[in-house]
Parts: structure tokens; C-alpha cells; sequence
């Protein structure tokens, strides 16, 4: 059976014309006259049977089935680019992987480790979006997503396997200045090299803390697990969407933030923020090398050992 598949050119048209709706400006863009233009489009519609523009007067105006074609000719157009470039970049060997990922896992865990994956592997090349939510691997062109969450979670989306790279602890930190005021406001000693040493976990329960938005009752969680009953300001304060906010606000001394470590060892490493109480707390979510549920292709194999073996290193030195 002969497949339905229009020509490159055709689509290529008809992506320009429905994202400038106008044929002059798409033509502008591909080089070609708008009698071409208009020629392909219209060969696609016949072929679809579908009328994708309405002509007026001033030009022409997507119907509701070209709005939502044109999106879907768009995605795989850019795709089919991304893929060509990859395979001439490579010239046939290694390859690329398309990966989502939660924004700032992959900003301030993964991509600070990517040296050490070109030195590895240097015929891998990872292409990186941000996606925060399960989707459906078939209507994307996605071969993996870092992804956090529960294992419940991840149970429940669909044709998929995942490997857990690691959970989500959590500790207070906060800024050497306010951890400092705050334990020379509760009488504590703080000798010679001690200005840096966590407190009790009463103590931070007096302090300003951050709330990450994510996690509305993570340090209500926290004070619980410590057995600290009397923490008034557990569900007070600013609240951030994204861990990357709190750790700023934290390294800006607007309080006391609960954060995964592995999220903020720059700030660690360069003395912005330090441990207020090492004590930390096993979140409920954990990071996953999620994957359509079939055998990975060696490219995206290797790049799952090598994600595991960074888990298990901890920081980057």
C-alpha cells in the first residue's frame, strides 16, 4: 500500500505560509514566487482533501485544520532538520540524542557534567528542552527525558521504562551571614573556624524560611522528621516555582531554603551558601532516566551508564 506522504516541498510551503499566513512572505523566505508557493499548497490540499487556507480579500487566513496541521508540520520539519544535521555533523558515526528535561536539574546537574561525557564518549551529542510533565514519546521527537518525581509517577506513564539515577534529599542552607546571626542570636559558641557550623533544628524553626512552590509542605516535613513540633513559620514565606530561584533568594540572605545539594554545589563550592543543619530529609521524588519501553539504541544505552556513573561520583570536583 503506497503511503500518504506529501512532498518536503509541498510541506515546507505550506510550514512558511501558515507561519507568516502569506504566501508573498513565504515565498520571500524560500526563495521562490508566489505562484509556486500557491501551486505546492494547493497540490497538498487536493492531496489532503482538506482546504488548509481561506482566501480573502487582503490574503489568506488558516482554517482551524490548517492552524493545527501547520503545528504538526512544523515539529516534524524541525526534527527531520535536527536529525540531517546530526548524521552530516557525524558523518555517520556516534550520534545525537534529544532529551526533555526538568530545567534545573539540567541546568545546574547535567550540563556541568557534560565535560566529562564529551570526554567519554565525544561522538555523543545531547540536545536538551525543558519539559517538567509525562508526555507521550510517540508525539514528540524526544529518545529520553530526565524527569523527577515519585515512583508512583512513574508508574503511571505509559510505554515507558526508567532507570533511577538518584532520590531527592533535601537540607536547610542559607547564607554564611544569616546562618551566623542566626546562631549568635540563640547564645551559641562560635569559635575560631566555627562561623560555618550548622544549628539545631529549633533553632531554624525561629528563622525566615523559603518555600518552594513544588513542595508547599516540605518543611513542615523537614521540623516533622526532626521532631520539631513547634515551628510556626513551616508553611510561611515567599514561595518560588523553580529550585533555581530559591537557591538565589537563599544565597541573597532572604532565608532559609530546603534544597537537594546536588542542585546548588556551585553556590556550596564557591561559599554563597552553607549547610544550616545536616540533617538531611529522603524527599519522595526521585530523578529518572526515562524511555520508551523497547530495546535503547546504543547511543542512548551509553548515555544511560554514563548517567549512572555520574550519579554515583556525587560533585563535580
Amino acid at each position: 500500500m503506497r503511503r500518504q506522504l506529501p512532498s518536503t516541498q509541498a510541506l515546507a510551503c505550506f510550514e512558511a505560509a501558515a507561519r507568516h499566513e502569506s504566501y508573498t512572505r513565504a515565498a520571500q523566505e524560500l526563495s521562490l514566487t508566489q505562484s509556486a508557493v500557491s501551486r505546492q499548497i494547493l497540490a497538498l490540499e487536493d492531496q489532503l482533501g482538506v482546504q488548509l487556507f481561506r482566501r480573502t480579500r487582503h490574503g489568506v487566513v488558516l482554517t482551524p485544520a490548517g492552524r493545527h496541521y501547520g503545528r504538526q508540520v512544523a515539529r516534524w520539519l524541525q526534527g527531520l532538520e535536527r536529525d540531517t544535521l546530526d548524521v552530516m555533523a557525524h558523518q555517520g558515526h556516534g550520534g545525537a540524542l534529544s532529551l526533555a528535561a526538568v530545567a534545573t536539574f539540567a541546568t545546574r546537574w547535567l550540563i556541568p557534567r557534560l565535560p566529562l561525557l564529551a570526554e567519554r564518549h565525544p561522538e555523543i551529542v545531547v540536545h536538551i528542552e525543558t519539559q517538567t510533565r509525562p508526555f507521550l514519546f510517540t508525539d514528540t521527537g524526544f529518545d529520553a527525558a530526565l524527569y523527577a518525581g515519585t515512583p508512583e509517577q512513574v508508574a503511571n506513564w505509559p510505554g515507558v521504562q526508567a532507570l533511577l539515577l538518584m532520590p531527592e534529599d533535601v537540607l536547610p542552607v542559607c547564607s554564611p551571614r544569616l546562618l551566623e546571626q542566626a546562631a549568635q542570636r540563640s547564645g551559641m559558641p562560635r569559635g575560631t573556624g566555627r562561623a560555618h557550623q550548622g544549628v539545631p533544628p529549633q533553632v531554624l524553626a525561629r528563622l525566615p524560611l523559603l518555600q518552594q512552590s513544588t513542595r508547599p509542605y516540605g518543611w513542615r516535613q523537614w521540623f516533622d522528621a526532626m521532631g520539631v513540633q513547634d515551628a510556626p513559620r513551616a508553611l510561611e514565606g515567599p514561595r518560588y516555582e523553580l529550585f533555581s530561584m530559591t537557591a538565589v533568594a537563599a544565597a541573597h540572605g532572604l532565608g532559609v531554603a530546603l534544597m537537594p545539594p546536588m542542585l546548588i554545589e556551585a553556590e556550596i563550592a564557591r561559599g554563597e551558601l552553607v549547610v544550616a543543619c545536616a540533617q538531611p530529609l529522603r524527599g519522595e521524588r526521585g530523578y529518572y532516566l526515562v524511555s520508551p519501553a523497547q530495546p535503547q539504541p546504543p547511543v542512548l544505552a551509553a548515555f544511560a551508564r554514563w548517567l549512572q556513573d555520574m550519579a554515583a561520583a556525587g560533585p563535580v570536583a
